[in-house]
Formats: C-alpha cells, structure tokens, sequence
C-alpha cells in the first residue's frame, strides 16, 4: 500500500505566486480606471413643469442612469415642480397649443379644458400601467441619478429645501449645471 504525499511547495514557489497575484490584481485595477473613464456622462435641463413633460426627463435620467451612465438633471423654472412634493402631485397639462392632441386651439382655450386633458391622461396612463411622477423619481435617484434644484428658481418660487424629494439635491445654481453640461457625453434641454 502507497500513501501519495502532496509535492512540498517550496518558499521560491510561494513568492513568484504572490508576486504574480500582486501584477494581476494590479492590471485588474488599471482595467478598472480605464473602463472608469468610458463611463458616459449625461446633463439634462428640464425647464417644463407640466404632467406630460415631467417623464421625458425622468424616463431618460432612470433609463441612463440603468446603463450605468453618470446622470444629472438640473430642474429650473416650471421643471423644479416636478421636484416638488405637493406639486408634483397636482400636475397638469394642456391641450392648448399643443398640435399633438388634435384640439384646436379655440375649443383648447375654454375654461376646464387643461382639467378634462390631465383626467384624460391620468386616465390613460393609469389603464397602461404607467409608472406615476413619484414612482419614477424614487426609481431615478435609487439608479444614482442627481437630481439638482435650481437655487434661484427655488428662491424665486418661494420653496424651501425640505419641500423637495428626499435625495434631491438644492441649492445648485446655473454655474454649477453648466460645468456638468461641458464634461458630459450627452447634454439636453427639456
């Protein structure tokens, strides 16, 4: 009967392992800082505050920032309603003026017909399963994505800081979204 010993590993063996293993955990790191830098980057201003206008750059933003990419949205004038607690609940929208619901605008004009448009919609978006405001913000800032207050609309709009969304981001001015526009891979105006 043969016992099989394992072969002795010598201390030289052990050191070239270690010295190898330092190399390929430096690589991987090097691989990382490269891959770091392809990251896309995405700047975004949304300036509309209507209920149709609020998911374009949420949809955007959370679809962008799902993909890994660097995502900020700068909210100024209308736009930081979206932003708003108790207005983003009472969004509307309007049919007049807008070619896309095929109402002139003389019959658009009438007085409750921005209320009877919103309803429709609501309506509409609630049959399909649409993901509302606050479901799509939650989802946007969880994904990573920046979600900025324009300081000067907010003082402008008389709105406090604790009247944003959790995770919003306040007090960023017009300076401040114009560096991120310049180093990014994507810049819209929405």
């Amino acid at each position: 009967m043969s016992t099989d010993t394992p072969p002795q590993t010598s201390d030289v063996d052990v050191a070239a392992l270690v010295s190898r293993l330092e190399e390929v955990e430096e690589e991987v790191a090097a691989i990382r800082d490269d891959t770091a830098d392809d990251r896309k980057k995405m700047t975004m201003i949304a300036t509309k505050g209507s209920l149709d206008m609020a998911y374009p750059p949420l949809i955007l933003a959370s679809t962008a920032a799902a993909f890994d990419w660097d995502v900020t949205v700068f909210f100024t004038f209308w736009g930081l309603d979206i932003l708003h607690e108790e207005k983003s609940k009472k969004l509307k929208m309007t049919p007049l003026g807008n070619p896309s619901m095929g109402m002139p605008n003389l019959l658009a004009a009438i007085p409750g017909m921005d209320s009877m448009a919103t309803r429709m919609m609501e309506r509409k978006m609630t049959d399909q399963g649409t993901a509302s405001i606050q479901e799509l913000l939650e989802l946007t800032l969880d994904l990573g994505a920046e979600l900025q207050a324009c300081q000067m609309t907010a003082d402008l709009m008389d709105y406090d800081d604790d009247e944003f969304y959790e995770g919003v981001t306040t007090g960023v001015g017009a300076a401040s979204a114009l560096a991120e526009m310049g180093d990014s891979d994507i810049q819209l105006l929405i």
